[in-house]
């Protein structure tokens, strides 16, 4: 039997996401558009949260989209993104997970979006867990978080609230 910790309730990831737009913002202040690309599930609406914020902030065109990727095989299947990849030609793409773990779902996000003719990418998650297995970095973080490998993350939406769990 397995217990869940919280480590980060709706609050604090409201505030986290507060002040990723925030920094998302101070670095892209003089773009017309952004595209912020969420990966599904959960990425997506966490990347959803971070485009309202970012709406409320700034005067930024977002362009929202999924990325739908297989997180544990990413070659077993076609890599999709929700838009046409021509929305993203020459501009600045954010790429949002909730959770970093080994990298690798991240890594594939990056190595499929660029494909793309974009201007720069940058990437989100929520929370870091600092094991990783992939040579992939993250820009915004939320919460950085040294955890055992045995130790789950796993970040809920539930009823419009969102809480983040170890077990």
């Amino acid at each position: 039997m397995s217990t869940k910790t919280q480590i980060l309730n709706h609050e604090e990831i409201t505030k986290k996401i507060n002040r990723i737009a925030f920094q998302i913002y101070e670095d892209n202040y003089d773009e017309k558009e952004i595209v912020i690309v969420g990966i599904a599930k959960k990425g997506h609406l966490l990347a959803k949260k971070i485009a309202v914020k970012l709406a409320e902030i700034s005067s930024i065109k977002i362009i929202d989209a999924s990325l739908i990727i297989n997180k544990d095989e990413p070659l077993s299947e076609d890599i999709t993104l929700s838009i046409d990849p021509k929305e993203i030609k020459n501009k600045v793409v954010i790429l949002v997970d909730d959770v970093l773990n080994s990298g690798k779902t991240l890594i594939y996000g990056v190595k499929y979006l660029l494909n793309f003719d974009m201007k720069r990418m940058s990437t989100v998650v929520l929370v870091d867990r600092n094991h990783k297995r992939y040579p992939i970095g993250t820009h915004y973080v939320g919460l950085s978080l040294s955890t055992t490998l045995k130790d789950h993350i796993s970040v809920e939406f539930t009823n419009g609230k969102m809480a983040a769990f170890v077990s």
